[in-house]
C-alpha cells in the first residue's frame, strides 16, 4: 500500500499558517507529500524547505485571481497538487494549511486504509473535527462548525476537489461513498495573533467576494475581534506534538465566559434535536457506506 499526502499554500508566513506542522503531522504515514505553492514573496518557500524531507515535493503554481465565486480558486489549487501525485499511490491524504492530524491517530488511519484498500465501493475516509477558536484552549461547539469532512481519498482521476476545497466529488458531480473513522482533524484556522487574523480575513474574503464587498463587510481594524462568537467549550485534551512549539510561543491572550450562549432560538432548537434525538443538521458532502 502506497500513500501520498497533498496540500496547497500561499503566503503562509504573512498570514501565520501552520503549514509546516500540517505537513509534518501526516508525513509519517505518507510515502510522498505534494504541496502546491502559489506565487508569494514572504518566505513561504524557505519555510517549506525547512521540513527537509525527501518525501516532500513542491510544485509552483499561479493562482487565478478571477476565480472568486465560492472560493473556487482553492479547489483549483487543491486539484493541482492532487494531480501531481504519483500514479502508483493507492490512498491520498489531503491536509489543509491550518489543519493537523494528532499523532495518536496514525495507526487508526493506516488501519482504515489497509482494511478498505480492496473494497472499491469505498471512495474515501471521513474524519471528525475539532475547531479551535481564539486560542488553543477553546473549541467551537455550535452548528456553525462542520463536524466531519473527507480527508483521505483514493488515487482516482475522476475524484476532484469540490467548491471551495472543503470536500470532494467524483464523475458527474457524484458524492463519494466514505467510511467514517474514529480520528480527529485539529483545525487551527481561527487561532492566530489578532493582527494576523484580521489581515487574513481581508485577504481570504477576496477569494469569495469583490473588493467592494470586502470593504463593506470586513471591519477596517488593526486586530480581529474574537469576542463575537456564539458558544465555545474549553479544550481539556492534548495538542499534537508538532504544535507544541507554536503553542508555547503564542503571545496573545483570549478568555471566554463559558456560560455565554448567544445562539438564536433556531440554533438552540437544532442543538436540542441533535443532542436528544441524534438529528444532524450539518451539511453533508458525502454518502456514508453501509455497515
Amino acid at each position: 500500500m502506497k500513500v501520498s499526502g497533498f496540500s496547497f499554500i500561499r503566503n503562509a508566513v504573512e498570514f501565520d499558517y501552520p503549514i509546516v506542522e500540517a505537513i509534518q503531522s501526516v508525513l509519517p504515514i505518507c510515502d510522498e507529500f505534494v504541496v502546491a505553492l502559489g506565487l508569494c514573496e514572504d518566505g513561504t518557500l524557505e519555510l517549506l524547505q525547512s521540513i527537509s524531507s525527501p518525501k516532500l515535493k513542491i510544485i509552483h503554481t499561479t493562482w487565478d485571481e478571477g476565480l472568486r465565486e465560492g472560493g473556487r480558486v482553492l479547489a483549483e489549487e487543491t486539484n493541482k497538487a492532487f494531480r501531481a501525485i504519483q500514479k502508483e499511490s493507492d490512498w491520498c491524504f489531503y491536509i489543509q494549511g491550518d489543519e493537523v492530524l494528532h499523532e495518536k491517530y496514525h495507526d487508526t488511519v493506516k488501519k482504515a486504509m489497509e482494511e478498505n484498500l480492496h473494497d472499491r465501493k469505498i471512495d474515501g475516509l471521513l474524519f471528525k473535527y475539532l475547531h479551535f477558536y481564539g486560542s488553543y484552549d477553546y473549541v467551537g461547539t455550535s452548528s456553525r462548525w462542520y463536524r466531519h469532512e473527507i480527508r483521505v481519498v483514493r488515487n482516482n482521476p475522476s475524484i476532484y476537489s469540490f467548491r471551495d476545497a472543503q470536500g470532494f466529488r467524483m464523475g458527474n458531480n457524484k458524492m463519494l461513498v466514505v467510511k467514517p473513522i474514529d480520528a480527529y482533524i485539529y483545525h487551527y484556522g481561527w487561532v492566530k495573533p489578532p493582527a494576523s487574523m484580521q489581515a487574513k480575513q481581508r485577504s481570504f474574503q477576496k477569494l469569495w467576494h469583490s473588493d467592494g464587498w470586502v470593504d463593506k463587510h470586513v471591519a477596517k481594524a488593526d486586530e480581529f475581534d474574537y469576542s463575537g462568537i456564539d458558544r465555545l467549550a474549553r479544550f481539556d485534551g492534548e495538542h499534537p506534538l508538532v504544535m507544541q512549539d507554536r503553542i508555547q510561543q503564542a503571545n496573545w491572550a483570549f478568555d471566554f465566559d463559558l456560560s455565554k450562549n448567544s445562539l438564536s432560538l433556531k440554533e438552540r432548537t437544532k442543538e436540542w434535536l441533535r443532542d436528544n434525538l441524534g438529528l444532524d443538521f450539518n451539511y453533508k458532502n458525502y454518502i456514508l457506506a453501509r455497515k
